[in-house]
């Protein structure tokens, strides 16, 4: 464990251990906090939120893997959220968010002085969410917005929704990674991002591996961005089949 550090995973925590867990985040003693997939009672939680909401120096907060297992907890993490202004970086890969919980957050999230780095993975989301998220890649000279968008497996997002993300990508100012694998995206949603990719000045890594992408629309894609870059700096885009044979594998551009 690293010092200013709490990781535990997959652990059912005492009361005890999350007093501890809240006394170093009042005392500002915490930048990273990492529970992941652990089992605490909603009364724990809402004290951890409260602690959360309390830390000027909490910099990385991971609640992956079911920590935020309803809207209550969800509605309790949003005021934590409001609060604080500290945070860099949330993951809440694999919480049951459905779009009523990207409703709950939203304020939260947007206006967030210091959030950069966002994990929505597997969070049962659809369009009315990802609407919400691409609020929170603003135009290119707009205020600060995400620099790193994980939206990996969500595959209830419609192709109306992925090529609103699409848009907002090509016009966003900050943003530099995003992670859409394990998505049901196909060629035509491909073409959108690729021509995103080729107008976007930061982005710098997209992950496609497992949207079933064919070899033909992997090759376009690489063509659209080799050809019409306005990044000045790499690209590294991996793409893989809807059945994980490698197709470019990981591309440095």
């Amino acid at each position: 464990m690293l010092p200013g550090s709490i990781q535990i995973t997959g652990e059912s925590l005492s009361g005890a251990e999350v007093r501890d867990i809240c006394d170093g985040l009042r005392e500002n003693s915490v930048r990273l906090l990492s529970v992941r997939g652990c089992q605490l009672s909603d009364r724990d939680f809402g004290r951890v939120c409260r602690g959360v909401a309390e830390s000027r120096a909490l910099a990385q907060l991971n609640l992956n893997l079911g920590v935020v297992s309803g809207l209550g907890r969800t509605r309790q993490l949003a005021d934590a959220l409001q609060t604080n202004r500290s945070l860099q970086t949330l993951f809440l890969h694999g919480s049951p968010l459905l779009d009523a919980g990207l409703v709950t957050l939203n304020t939260a999230l947007c206006s967030h002085p210091s959030l950069v780095s966002l994990d929505l993975g597997d969070c049962l989301l659809g369009d009315e969410a990802l609407g919400l998220i691409c609020g929170m890649l603003p135009p290119d000279g707009a205020k600060s917005g995400l620099r790193e968008l994980t939206l990996s497996a969500n595959p209830g997002i419609s192709t109306k929704g992925w090529a609103r993300l699409a848009v907002a990508v090509a016009h966003s100012s900050q943003l530099r990674v995003l992670n859409l694998d394990y998505n049901p995206l196909g060629d035509q949603i491909a073409g959108m991002l690729a021509v995103a990719v080729a107008s976007s000045r930061t982005l710098e890594v997209l992950d496609l591996e497992g949207t079933g992408l064919s070899n033909h629309a992997a090759q376009v894609f690489l063509d659209m961005v080799q050809n019409y870059p306005t990044n000045s700096g790499p690209h590294v885009v991996v793409l893989t089949s809807g059945l994980g044979d490698s197709l470019l594998a990981e591309t440095e551009m």
